[in-house]
């Protein structure tokens, strides 16, 4: 069993801070990732937390799913393990100056 949760449906405003205190709870936490966007840097609403171990994962998923936290209901899972995705081709493109 994994140890890494998914933690969704999060306030714009919750902070790496919030989640780790309230994590904390159910056992260590090792490490919390808030994603954020990359162009305006605000939370995109979901964060990945590693615990201790997988029965410290579990209990967090038990105590924190469908939790209100800053008025919003939690979802909270077992993170599935990450897809592999081919390369990415960036195209030069841009086109330039036609006139």
């Amino acid at each position: 069993m994994e140890s890494r949760l998914y933690v969704g449906n999060l306030s714009y405003s919750s902070t790496e801070g919030d989640l780790e205190e309230l994590f904390q709870q159910s056992g260590t936490v090792v490490k919390c990732e808030l994603m954020l966007d990359k162009f305006t840097s605000r939370s995109r609403g979901f964060a990945f937390v590693e615990m201790g171990s997988p029965e410290e994962a579990q209990k967090a998923v038990d105590m924190f799913n469908e939790q209100d936290l800053q008025g919003r209901n939690l979802r909270v899972n077992i993170a599935r393990p990450r897809e592999e995705r081919p390369p990415r081709h960036e195209g030069g493109g841009g086109g330039g100056n036609r006139y």
